[in-house]
């Protein structure tokens, strides 16, 4: 990211996505290949080599779509949902192994990804991709509160509602994700936790970790896994693959046919979002053009919202001519 800064022409004028993304996007995406070949059973030189090269290629999707849409210029729980993918994938492979090593997987690799997704927020000031708002805990993420309600399943002293101590929220942020969530939307955010994250304040009066817990696992079945406009992005392949039913696989061949007949035209799958928008996914709606999907991305995607780290940093500028508030940011 020091070699791509954002764009400062586009970060004075907008508060949407910085354009400079799409730059970091593609030098991010010309150096995966060389990162997976860094796990030794992936290198080009081991037996196998185009075993290898087919695993790097389903890995490098996983891991190109963990970082954001260069082309919306946003992220969302559906780009953590892929890193989530990578992970299993590099369990399927026995690069790494449960359930020896599912506490390094959360705790190490999974929340350094969240460190730098943050970064990489705030520099490019990403567009929460299908945000809820204030219905929803996070504009970007989701499964820190997940991992984070477990983490502290069984403490005896934090509670759910010391979110609302400023004190024990920053002594306990290094150490717990859920708190290093909390921390990190009061430090973009103005007003209280109660005004901008409802949700999380209902949820802080919750008795124990172990509610909150089963009820975030409950949340994200519902909202991310069983939400089409996330799940119709998953990507399947070889090592994950959508599987068969075996009394539907006599049929497998006839929904082939089918789906070979309802193949959308060009012009169906045309729009940044990279996939279909017309007759043949029955939305009938396209995508339309504008600065930081300003004209949409209609029902499926979601609506345009500017990012809150750019209404932050307008707000620390005083510029002279002040930006409308939006609200909860």
């Amino acid at each position: 990211m020091k070699d791509t800064p954002r764009s400062t022409t586009a970060a004075s004028t907008s508060r949407f996505g910085n354009p400079e993304f799409r730059t970091f996007h593609t030098k991010l995406q010309h150096a995966i290949d060389g990162l997976l070949q860094l796990f030794p059973s992936l290198r080009e030189t081991e037996p196998g080599a185009t075993q290898h090269r087919r695993a790097r290629d389903e890995l490098a999707i996983y891991l190109q779509e963990s970082w954001g849409n260069a082309g919306r210029i946003d992220y969302g729980s559906g780009m953590e949902l892929n890193f989530l993918c990578w992970l299993l994938l590099l369990v399927k492979l026995g690069i790494l192994e449960l359930p020896r090593d599912a506490p390094a997987l959360v705790l190490r690799i999974f929340w350094q990804y969240i460190e730098l997704m943050r970064v990489i927020e705030a520099e490019y000031w990403l567009e929460p991709a299908g945000s809820h708002g204030v219905w929803g805990l996070d504009d970007y993420h989701f499964l820190p509160f997940l991992f984070g309600s477990s983490q502290l399943y069984n403490h005896r002293f934090l509670r759910p509602s010391s979110i609302h101590d400023e004190e024990l929220v920053d002594d306990n942020a290094p150490k717990y994700m859920y708190f290093s969530c909390i921390q990190s939307i009061n430090a973009v955010k103005t007003e209280s936790l109660r005004w901008h994250s409802p949700m999380l304040d209902d949820i802080s009066s919750v008795k124990t970790w172990s509610k909150v817990n089963e009820g975030m696992a409950k949340m994200y079945r519902s909202e991310v896994l069983l939400k089409l406009p996330i799940a119709q992005h998953i990507f399947f392949g070889t090592l994950l693959d959508f599987g068969v039913p075996e009394d539907e696989a006599d049929h497998t061949h006839t929904h082939e046919l089918d789906a070979a007949a309802s193949t959308p035209t060009e012009a169906d799958v045309a729009g940044a979002n990279g996939h279909a928008h017309g007759p043949a996914c029955g939305h009938g709606h396209g995508h339309g053009h504008g600065e930081g999907q300003a004209a949409g991305w209609g029902d499926c995607c979601g609506i345009p919202i500017p990012s809150a780290f750019a209404a932050a940093e307008k707000a620390k500028r005083g510029p002279a001519k002040p930006l409308r508030r939006i609200p909860f940011d």
